[in-house]
């Protein structure tokens, strides 16, 4: 009886000039997500051109560009394209006449959606547990972007200093936001909730995922942010949202918006830049009412 031959395991080899690029970009401290969109880019052009990419021409790299856009390609996929070969052919293969010959597009400048006050106090109020309102309230009350949220851990709430220390956030940087009295009262509450839960320990995560030994993943929290407002009756529908005016409609005619992460974050920024010094402290403090504490037996979060 015969037998067919084992499959192939073994992967494709890599080639050198692939290699390289790979090197330069690891030695100039390109994250992971910017190496695989890197490659990406470079494998496009290369099945464009059908043949490797280190003989293409000036007139090639126009007529790539010229097919990404009679394609339909978005603005920030041809602008990544861009980015990715002008690093292959400016740092890997010295070829600066072949950089500058890549064009980029211009993105349209939009004005940034936001909520109104009222509406991203709603949000908060919906948010589906402690947890994710305390998570949402770092979020809104800090300007955290969602990966920084779910990574902080107990140790970076500074309560001596009133300090969040973000740990390698965007770009890789670490730096410190403010934290106000009312959000501490407000992360103090889910720290004897996630104590009384057995999910929250010393030097552990601020937001624990489904184990106390990993984080809260950003998707859940866009899904609790997409959640909260359709329990808020912010968006009337999972694939759509109904219309109404928050405060940068009413300001800049926009039409309506759907709740997202970044929106939601968004607005806290520019509620503080746009009310007067007055009436956002008054404003703001409404949407961290966490309700009756006891500060007596409040539970100082660590150092």
């Amino acid at each position: 009886m015969s037998t067919s031959a084992p499959a192939s395991t073994t992967a494709a080899p890599i080639s050198p000039l692939r290699q390289r690029m790979q090197h330069d970009m690891m030695m100039r401290g390109l994250g992971p997500h910017t190496q695989r969109d890197y490659i990406r880019h470079v494998r496009r052009l290369e099945a464009f051109l059908a043949r490797p990419p280190d003989t293409a021409t000036e007139d090639d790299l126009r007529r790539f560009q010229i097919h990404q856009h009679e394609a339909g390609a978005s603005v920030p996929t041809i602008n990544g394209a861009v980015s990715a070969l002008r690093f292959l052919y400016t740092v890997t293969l010295r070829r600066r006449d072949l950089a500058r010959s890549l064009v980029a597009t211009k993105r349209p400048y939009k004005v940034p959606e936001v909520l109104s006050v009222e509406e991203a106090a709603r949000l908060l109020e919906a948010a589906p547990g402690i947890k994710y309102k305390a998570a949402l309230g770092v979020a809104y009350g800090a300007g955290l972007r969602v990966s920084e949220v779910a990574h902080l851990k107990v140790d970076d709430i500074d309560s001596t200093r009133m300090l969040i220390r973000v740990e390698q956030g965007k770009g890789g940087r670490d730096r410190n936001a403010m934290l106000s009295p009312l959000l501490l009262e407000l992360l103090r509450l889910w720290w004897r909730e996630g104590k009384r839960r057995g999910v929250m320990f010393p030097h552990g995560w601020l937001f624990p995922g489904g184990s106390y030994t990993d984080p809260l993943s950003t998707r859940q929290l866009h899904g609790a942010v997409r959640e909260a407002a359709e329990v808020a009756g912010i968006c009337g529908r999972r694939l759509g949202c109904r219309e109404f005016r928050p405060y940068a409609a009413w300001r800049h005619g926009l039409r309506s918006v759907r709740p997202t992460y970044w929106i939601f974050r968004y607005s806290a920024g520019t509620h503080a830049a746009t009310l007067s010094s007055k009436t956002w402290p008054r404003r703001k403090l409404s949407l961290f009412k966490a309700g009756p504490t006891n500060n007596s037996s409040a539970t100082p979060m660590p150092p």
